[in-house]
């Protein structure tokens, strides 16, 4: 009865999911074409952010409750999912073109973040509160850099319509969703989203348990995997709309958000470990953020053959840590 139960609950999970991503991107895409906002950068704050909520609270819940050796390896764990098994998964869906602008910039600060929490981190073994003010600070700049990006943004659509309409080449406007309904349709894919990976991470540790695995494998792979279900998701469905560029900023933003967010208001609130294992996931992270960087670099794209190479790699970085 409880396995029927699970298998029911993991069902309904995946369609909260599917579909909470769904709505998510259609609100989050209509956004972006409404304020004439790149897509990109839409997947970098709006949709990065909703994806990053399962690992926001599960590090703030963890550090308000003094138990947040963990919060270290959930964000490094996430980050190296949403770069090899995320981006992988979309490039086999559609190859994922990158511009100039993002090999440039923000690709190269998520790995100055990765190696920024690897020096903090290695120093004293810990993050302490300082660590997370620095953290947050530098979020706060991020930020501002993507809401001046969003202005010059906007300001080039305006140009570029004003000499359109003199011209008198002005095609008739995309149909797009009126704010409201956008508003809708984002936080109702985001809570669809976050109960969805609620039910598949719970009905998946039962399933597991029941069949014999044990909590510390559990933990290693579905727990960790779960929290970046919403990333996973929501990136596949936006490369199936053609949103190729959001999918990307998804993967991009939300590795920034996870360690610059999530780990400065873990480390703000209370100290947190910075184990031997968190060094070595780190230049994990940090290696395959450059191997993906030089496939990025090399054809301006993600093909289906890279992308198949980085669901390899994760593959075996899987099989090290639950032989470790």
């Amino acid at each position: 009865m409880v396995l029927i139960k699970s298998i029911i609950i993991l069902i309904i999970g995946f369609a909260l999911l599917m579909k909470g991503a769904d709505y998510f991107v259609e609100g989050s895409s209509s956004v972006a074409k409404q304020l004439h906002v790149p897509s990109m950068i839409i997947g970098m704050t709006i949709v990065a952010m909703g994806t990053s909520l399962p690992e926001c609270a599960v590090s703030v819940t963890a550090s308000l409750t003094g138990n947040n050796s963990l919060a270290v390896s959930n964000v490094v764990g996430s980050n190296i999912f949403n770069l090899m098994v995320v981006c992988g998964a979309c490039a086999l869906f559609a190859p994922l073109t990158i511009k100039k602008d993002t090999l440039k910039k923000e690709f190269p600060l998520s790995i100055i973040c990765a190696a920024l929490l690897m020096v903090l981190g290695y120093v004293g073994m810990l993050l302490g509160h300082l660590d997370g003010g620095v953290f947050l600070l530098i979020f706060a700049a991020y930020l501002i850099w993507m809401i001046g990006s969003a202005k010059k943004a906007r300001a080039a659509h305006k140009e570029s319509q004003m000499m359109l309409e003199e011209g008198e080449l002005v095609d008739e406007e995309i149909q797009i969703l009126p704010l409201w309904k956008c508003a809708l349709f984002i936080v109702g894919g985001m809570i669809a989203i976050k109960f969805g990976g609620d039910f598949v991470v719970d009905s998946a540790s039962t399933l597991a348990s029941a069949f014999g695995l044990s909590q510390t494998l559990i933990g290693l792979t579905i727990v960790a995997m779960g929290t970046s279900l919403p990333e996973l998701v929501t990136s596949i469905v936006a490369a199936r709309k053609n949103e190729v560029d959001m999918a990307l900023g998804n993967v991009i933003g939300s590795n920034i958000f996870n360690i610059l967010l999530v780990l400065g208001v873990a480390a703000a609130i209370s100290p947190v470990k910075f184990l031997t294992d968190n060094i070595i996931d780190t230049v994990v992270l940090i290696a395959m953020s450059l191997v993906v960087l030089v496939f990025a670099w090399t054809s301006k794209m993600i093909d289906r053959r890279e992308g198949a190479t980085m669901l390899g790699m994760y593959a075996v970085y899987m099989a090290y840590i639950c032989i470790r």
